[in-house]
């Protein structure tokens, strides 16, 4: 099998690029993400196809760093640009231009903070995504997409299905079996990373619980996917892993419920995956802080 992606580097760069969603440089996660995305939506489906191609070809024209364009980082903000769009409005003509053209320039705004050695996880997704959902709701009339209205919840509400629904809203996908998905590809590129992503789910629920959140909406995962980014980037088998996870998570609910209670990025579409990318980049400057103390000390 290895051998038969050898002979399509491309198609192996965009599966890398969609498991770097959740930071898995792997292209059975990859594989298996989309699977997920399909199984909840074709048109989300042919979306990260779509964007994740124009990302990744861009990259390459653009005669980018092989090793980076391999490992798939010029894939996974641009494959989130075009899940968002087609999850959040009906797909029309205008809709898959600015989904290839988004997935073009996230992987542009990412080779710059490359560049610049500035880790920013998905910010490039959540800058083109911010932009453009506040110009197509104030300068278009294009309605919002059916699944928007339509609410996939579990029936039986436990808690393993809401931590692992928290795997599934990363991608946008609300159905109980693509969370379970999500959850299973992390593991086998990762076990590790899967399990504190699973505990930061259940964390991310249950604080946003005892905080008066939406019951509804804590089942759906929707407090709980950031969580899940947060304790993926920090996750290890040393020790010290396990505090830095439980600080990044603990700062990315805090951000995630402040801005949802306050309604502070709905006219731009929401707060996406910003909660993980600040809770991490503040996680990060206390990390390079105890260091610099700890190296001094």
């Amino acid at each position: 099998m290895d051998e038969f992606f050898r002979k399509l580097p491309f198609l192996d760069n965009i599966f890398k690029g969609i498991g770097q969603i959740m930071l898995q440089e792997n292209r059975w996660t990859g594989l298996l993400f989309l699977i997920g995305i399909f199984m909840g939506s074709w048109q989300c489906g042919v979306a990260v196809l779509l964007s994740t191609s124009a990302g990744t070809f861009t990259a390459m024209k653009l005669k980018y760093n092989p090793s980076e364009i391999n490992a798939g980082f010029y894939g996974f903000s641009a494959a989130l640009v075009g899940v968002a769009l087609a999850f959040l409005f009906q797909t029309t003509v205008l809709i898959w231009i600015l989904i290839l053209l988004g997935g073009a320039l996230a992987a542009v705004i990412q080779h710059f903070f490359i560049q610049k050695e500035i880790p920013v996880f998905t910010f490039p997704f959540i800058i083109i995504t911010w932009v453009l959902v506040f110009a197509l709701r104030h300068f278009t009339h294009i309605p919002p997409s059916v699944m928007l209205s339509s609410e996939v919840v579990p029936t039986e509400y436990d808690d393993f299905l809401t931590c692992t629904n928290g795997f599934g809203e990363v991608i946008f996908q609300g159905g109980v079996l693509s969370g379970m998905i999500f959850f299973l590809a992390v593991f086998i590129s990762s076990p590790v990373a899967a399990l504190y992503g699973l505990v930061a789910s259940i964390l991310g629920a249950g604080l946003s619980q005892l905080n008066g959140e939406p019951i509804k909406e804590i089942h759906m995962g929707l407090f709980g996917f950031n969580a899940v980014l947060s304790a993926i980037v920090f996750s290890g088998v040393r020790k010290t892993d396990g505090l830095w996870v439980l600080i990044a998570v603990l700062i990315t609910i805090a951000i995630d419920d402040f801005l949802i209670d306050n309604h502070c990025l709905d006219i731009v579409g929401g707060v996406f995956t910003f909660p993980f990318v600040a809770g991490t980049w503040i996680t990060l400057l206390i990390q390079k802080v105890f260091l610099k103390a700890k190296s001094n000390g």
